[in-house]
């Protein structure tokens, strides 16, 4: 199992260039201690997540890494032009030398985002995935011709293309209509911190029927902060659990209220986001605690990356403590 960072971006102290530079320093600190990766997310029209320009913030940390893959995590695809997208991540391969891993998803629980992209919630799902078959064609042929639903073009050739060979593709999704495409294409998954363990376990069941090949490159993003006690750790991370909880409930309400496409229940089968379950279901306590999570996660799931999100709502208790995990939980799971 590989470890990697989660990032978000937080704005904690409502100072953009503040939550730039404390999260450079946490993927720095995340590279020196010999995380393989460094996965960053894509929100828009947050206060308290400032990633919307993803691409932008990750060629930055291309200039300021040398080791960590850089994730996307993930690239919200029917919110973007495929052509552009192409573009930009065969740029972002070159620019961080070969260590790009390409992770998309529809877009979450945020009616906002759809709104103002245009982009009606029942056909995120349809978009991302005949996006990504553009995409996918675009990065590693030429004179691409393309006739679909929501995009076309023409004997069309992107410059430059990847470094790599075959950039790796992570599929964020629990649907059977995304997951087929995942494991069709050999593509690994994603799942968020707010994912349900019998939710996880149903999706790579899924995967794992239709190909035994790619389920194995799972990636678990989970918040995660570990303290000398678990009640040390608890209380240092609940203020950002607690705002997460209801923030997400609130998206979670208007999503359920508006949607006319027989969305999935937000439960604890599924996607919840209560606080109790959010923090029972995280990386959160003592060394011991946090072993045995992980351990459960890797037992039922055989992952392949843990991404782990620090949860202070302070950097310098985050970096302390992902050199603890680095120390005392990392060779021990």
């Amino acid at each position: 199992m590989k470890t990697g960072l989660f990032c978000n971006y937080d704005n904690y102290h409502q100072d953009a260039r503040r939550a730039i530079l404390e999260q450079v320093a946490l993927v720095k600190q995340a590279e020196s201690l010999g995380f393989e990766e460094a996965w960053v997310s894509e929100h828009h029209f947050s206060e308290s997540n400032l990633s919307p320009s993803m691409l932008v913030l990750m060629g930055h940390l291309a200039a300021l890494t040398t080791t960590i893959k850089l994730g996307t995590a993930a690239v919200l695809l029917p919110f973007h032009n495929p052509i552009r997208v192409a573009e930009d991540i065969a740029t972002l391969d070159n620019l961080c030398n070969g260590r790009l891993l390409f992770g998309i998803a529809k877009g979450g629980p945020f009616p906002e985002q759809n709104k103002h992209f245009a982009t009606p919630m029942g056909e995120s799902r349809p978009q991302m995935l005949e996006a990504m078959a553009l995409i996918e064609k675009l990065l590693y042929e030429t004179n691409v011709s393309f006739n679909g639903q929501y995009y076309q073009c023409d004997r069309l050739t992107v410059y430059p293309k990847p470094l790599q060979r075959q950039i790796p593709v992570y599929v964020a999704t629990g649907d059977d209509d995304g997951i087929g495409f995942a494991a069709k294409h050999s593509f690994g998954l994603m799942g968020g911190p707010p994912f349900s363990l019998p939710r996880l376990r149903n999706t790579v069941a899924k995967y794992r029927a239709l190909n035994s090949s790619g389920c194995e490159n799972l990636v678990l993003a989970r918040f995660f902060y570990v303290a000398r006690t678990y009640d040390e750790a608890v209380t240092e991370a609940l203020p950002f659990i607690r705002q997460f909880s209801q923030k997400m409930t609130a998206n979670a309400a208007v999503v359920m209220q508006k949607s006319s496409t027989g969305h999935k229940t937000f439960n604890r089968t599924n996607i919840c986001f209560d606080e109790d379950y959010l923090l029972e279901n995280s990386i959160i306590g003592d060394v011991q605690t946090c072993r045995d999570r992980i351990k459960l996660f890797q037992d039922e799931l055989n992952l392949g990356t843990l991404a782990i999100k620090p949860s202070s709502c302070n950097v310098q208790k985050n970096l302390e403590s992902l050199t603890r995990y680095n120390q005392e939980v990392r060779n021990y799971v």
